[in-house]
């Protein structure tokens, strides 16, 4: 079992990371990421809202509160985390629990993200532990050699490779009145992909498209009765030449959390890229078990155990990230202009190199 530092509050992370001489790898509640293969710094005990106000829309919040609790004390207020959170404990074998500060870091985003962005795109605020131990925040005293950095886009998407995240503010929205899924059947992947961009480039505000196959073609629309209802009858004359679009229960947390590859053997690979290269990339590799979200520019494929992916994929434009599996380099590589910016960055905020 991975060796943990847990620390109670944020002076006593900050001391520990100062004490620290070997590489740390960032924790939060486990359940998404690849597992560190060495000793972990712990947020799971830096927990609790510190401010929440409806009115204004907006959540600050410790780094290693519960996704859950999180969710509830929206529900009771009719509001949500807009980017729509995914939950990979099921598809990745995962226990645990999943926590804001984890999601921040990976900008985990679900298929909301097409309509209205990522996890970086609502959150307001950072504050976080750096590699010398020092406390970094914006809006607040900010250290001398990283002055200039937009510090909630570094961190979000960060990993835990710039620093230790303890408190993120976030901007929510209210809950839909209603939501509404139509599905189309039968489509191959560049029919799927062509209906699923139509979809999207129509003004009638779709907030999902996700693509099944051998399930089918999913689209939704949200907001107020009237108007969904509205809109889902001028969807569905734009789709009429892919087939009919026929309203069907909502498939989206099953989406959202890559149920249908669940359950089964094999590397899990998530690969980003232009829609427009879906059905190409999907021939190319092979593979029977995949699925796609963001309108076809999210791709989730499930290959047998030990695949290269990257070689099958040859030159991607986008990249291909293994979350569950053996190869030995799962992430994307770097091309030199951004290994370089990345060197900086490292150097700026963790100059001994503590974060693995």
């Amino acid at each position: 079992m991975t060796a943990q530092l847990i620390p109670r509050d944020e002076a006593e992370l900050s001391e520990m990371i100062r004490a620290t001489h070997g590489p740390l790898a960032v924790r939060g509640g486990g359940t998404r990421g690849r597992a560190p293969q060495g000793p972990a710094i712990s947020t799971t005990a830096l927990t609790g809202i510190t401010l929440y106000e409806p009115g204004a829309l907006t959540l600050v919040v410790a780094a290693g509160t519960p996704v859950a609790e999180i969710e509830a004390t929206l529900a009771a207020e009719g509001q949500r985390l807009a980017f729509e959170v995914p939950d990979l404990r099921g598809v990745l074998v995962r226990a645990g629990t999943s926590t804001i500060g984890g999601v921040v870091a990976e900008n985990a985003s679900g298929p909301r993200r097409v309509a209205v962005g990522a996890a970086r795109d609502f959150c307001l605020g950072v504050r976080f532990v750096d590699g010398r131990g020092d406390v970094v925040r914006n809006g607040g005293r900010v250290m001398k050699n990283v002055t200039g950095y937009d510090l909630v886009k570094l961190m979000s998407g960060s990993r835990g490779q710039l620093g230790v995240l303890t408190e993120v503010a976030l901007k929510v929205l209210p809950r839909p009145e209603i939501e509404l899924t139509l599905a189309l059947s039968g489509l191959s992947v560049d029919q799927a992909v062509a209906a699923m961009s139509a979809a999207l480039g129509s003004p009638f505000e779709v907030t999902g498209a996700a693509h099944l196959p051998g399930q089918g073609t999913f689209l939704r629309i949200e907001g107020f009765e009237g108007s969904v209802a509205y809109r889902a009858g001028r969807l569905r004359a734009l789709l009429a030449p892919w087939g009919e679009a026929r309203e069907v229960p909502s498939a989206w947390a099953a989406i959202r959390d890559v149920a249908p590859l669940g359950g089964r053997q094999g590397d899990l690979w998530r690969i980003s890229t232009r829609p427009s290269l879906a059905a190409g990339l999907i021939a190319r590799i092979g593979a029977d078990e995949v699925m796609l979200d963001w309108g076809g520019a999210l791709i989730w494929v499930l290959t047998p155990q030990g695949t290269d992916l990257r070689a099958k994929l040859g030159d991607l434009s986008g990249h291909a990230t293994c979350l569950r599996g053996t190869p030995p380099d799962p992430a994307p590589p770097e091309s030199p202009h951004l290994a370089e910016l990345t060197k900086g960055l490292r150097q700026a905020f963790d100059p001994r190199g503590i974060f693995a």
